[in-house]
């Protein structure tokens, strides 16, 4: 018979924070993670160089969850950014602050978050039980006392036995690192509601055939909007990044999710880009005037090159109309109002976002009405808790989702524990 005081499942930033700070505080913890090895998921975000947080103000940082940042008001206050920084220091992982306050390890390697925290729950005294694969959670009078295990390593089913458990198991985006959606399964067979899952910060496919001619081009400050049924909803500064088959980049992933809302509502969606938001119209339009005017005898290609990306070129005089060879004292003013509009509200028509699977995050999930905030336990099931991406829980692009990974999965740990005494 295998008992201990806590189960987490999930080896993700939730669950290896809950895990290290309930053995830290003494309990006898066991990690339970379906993969050959933790971390996976963690070891590729931000590109392989891991945005752990930002050192935005509380404030302004709870903004960007939309509407359900209140909930990490409590763990946030126990657990913040600058007490992440520490953590991670003390460990001895250093760490920079880039642009927009977004935070990396010095190393710029993802790999090396996941190795330090590996590190400090081994210290800990934390049991790792990789390739396992909880399959049920245990529970008996409504409350939880273990969960029933698949060891795939051992081709057996095992039953692991406790007074808490901590579903940490994240979304469902990257399913190959192992999200999968099995703490929406959990949460749903014992009676939790399940808020409908959908991609969140992901790539988006356009009608424009043009953007495969596009493909790895990459715009910087420029002010990217969304228009649902021709209506302005919202709009991000920085940059975005052609694919083959749409757009993504930072301002692309930030915007998506309302993006992805009113696709699910079947409206019209389109992107304006505005490759000249340091100018408005008048000062753009006289720009233009001078261009021309002292480019009389060159052809209209030479003055594009000082405005634009020699890719997005052809693609100008296509939707303006302008022949690249027209000598720019031919140019009318009719044509040069064309050119300025086009430079403010480049538009592209929204197809879809890309599939679930290529998101970085997971919006929707266990609904946090039934979450109790001060404790991340369940309003229904005695000693379950929920860390993380699991929870319906999501926020912008720049470290704020793992963030609230780290800070719910500490506070998960510290209460489970607490648990544990009483």
């Amino acid at each position: 018979m295998q008992n201990y005081d806590i189960i987490i499942i999930g080896g993700g930033p939730a669950g290896l924070m809950a895990a290290g700070r309930a053995a830290e505080l003494g309990a006898k913890t066991i990690l339970i993670e379906k993969n050959n090895r933790i971390g996976r998921k963690l070891s590729i975000t931000g590109k392989g160089r891991c945005n752990i947080t930002n050192t935005i103000e509380l404030a302004d940082f709870l903004k960007h969850f939309n509407n359900n940042g209140r909930f990490l008001r409590n763990s946030f206050s126990s657990f913040f950014s600058n007490d992440l920084i520490d953590f991670f220091n003390k460990l001895g992982l250093d760490t920079i602050v880039e642009r927009g306050g977004r935070v990396f390890p010095k190393s710029e390697k993802a790999f090396d978050v996941v190795d330090v925290l590996k590190r400090w729950c081994y210290k800990s005294g934390v049991e790792i039980k990789n390739n396992c694969e909880v399959k049920q959670l245990l529970v008996n009078d409504e409350k939880i006392y273990g969960v029933k295990v698949f060891n795939k390593s051992e081709n057996r089913t095992i039953q692991y036995f406790s007074k808490v458990v901590i579903v940490a198991t994240g979304g469902v985006s990257y399913p190959r690192t192992g999200s999968t959606g099995d703490g929406y399964r959990f949460a749903k067979a014992v009676g939790h509601k399940i808020i409908p899952v959908r991609p969140s910060l992901v790539p988006l496919e356009v009608e424009q055939k043009f953007c495969t001619k596009l493909n790895e081009l990459n715009l910087k400050n420029v002010t990217v909007s969304v228009w649902v049924n021709n209506k302005k909803k919202t709009e991000a500064f920085g940059e975005l990044t052609f694919t083959d088959l749409g757009i993504s980049g930072p301002t692309i992933l930030t915007l998506s999710k309302t993006v992805v809302d009113a696709l699910k509502n079947n409206n019209k969606v389109k992107i304006n880009i505005d490759l000249k938001p340091a100018l408005d119209n008048n000062k753009l339009d006289a720009r233009l005037l001078r261009e021309l005017n002292n480019n009389g005898k060159n052809h209209f290609r030479e003055i594009l090159k000082s405005l634009l990306p020699l890719k997005l070129i052809p693609i100008c005089s296509e939707l303006t109309g302008i022949p690249t060879d027209k000598l720019c004292n031919q140019i009318s003013a009719k044509e040069r109002k064309k050119l300025r509009v086009w430079l403010k509200e480049f538009s592209l028509d929204i197809k879809s976002a890309r599939p679930i699977s290529e998101a970085i995050v997971t919006a929707g999930g266990v609904d946090l009405k039934e979450i109790d905030k001060k404790t991340m336990s369940s309003k229904f099931i005695n000693n379950l808790f929920f860390a993380g991406e699991v929870l319906d829980i999501d926020a912008d692009t720049g470290g704020y989702n793992l963030q609230a990974a780290f800070s719910t999965g500490r506070l998960a740990g510290e209460e489970a524990v607490k648990k544990c005494e009483s």
